[in-house]
């Protein structure tokens, strides 16, 4: 975990949009022909949308990579969203950060499937149900940093004395079954460096 100055209170951020370069590359591995990335966010999340389109468009610049922004802030708007792909059939997806997408991410994994676009998401929650592939904060290791955080706390040390924390243990997991499926092999490359591969 990386530290900064703790400021008026204490928080450990599990999200880091600073990630969006990383999971276009890693995305561009497994989809070495992918020209044109649609990117998801939710609007309602402005801070967060804002910094992950900046983030992905910086990148996308560099590798080459035309980027169609796609928001959706309800369920009603994903399928929407989805529904639109066909028109615009972007070589794959990538779902920015967002607690809104975590809680709809068997949604947002089976529509992905359903239109056959290959998909990266920022957390491993998304290819335990069948997502293709995420890379993102470890969420153990930001849950073991809440309980030692917890534990200075009730100890006595006052929330603002606590310095802020950044996730810095990331993990590629990989879902090969549906890799599989989009008939995407997968690199040596990418299953050399995937703290897991879900078959």
């Amino acid at each position: 975990m990386s530290q900064a100055s703790p400021g008026r209170a204490a928080t450990c951020n599990f999200l880091s949009t600073e990630l969006a370069a990383k999971r276009l590359e890693l995305l561009r591995e497994l989809v070495p022909g992918a020209a044109r990335v649609a990117v998801l966010v939710n609007p309602a999340n402005a801070t967060t949308a804002e910094a992950t389109l900046r983030d992905a468009e910086a990148a996308a610049r560099v590798m080459g990579l035309e980027i169609q922004v796609l928001n959706a802030s309800t369920s009603r708007e994903i399928n929407a969203t989805f529904a639109g792909l066909g028109r615009a059939r972007p070589d794959a997806l990538f779902v920015g950060g967002d607690g809104f997408f975590v809680s709809r991410r068997v949604q947002l994994v089976n529509l992905a499937s359903r239109h056959v676009v290959p998909a990266i998401y920022d957390a491993r929650q998304f290819p335990e149900v069948g997502g293709l592939m995420s890379y993102g904060s470890s969420i153990e290791d930001a849950w073991r940093q809440v309980g030692v955080y917890a534990g200075r706390v009730l100890k006595g040390t006052k929330p603002a004395d606590l310095p802020v924390v950044q996730s810095s243990k990331f993990e590629l997991v990989i879902n090969a079954e549906t890799a599989r499926m989009l008939d995407l092999t997968i690199p040596p490359t990418l299953l050399s460096v995937a703290d897991e591969v879900i078959e």
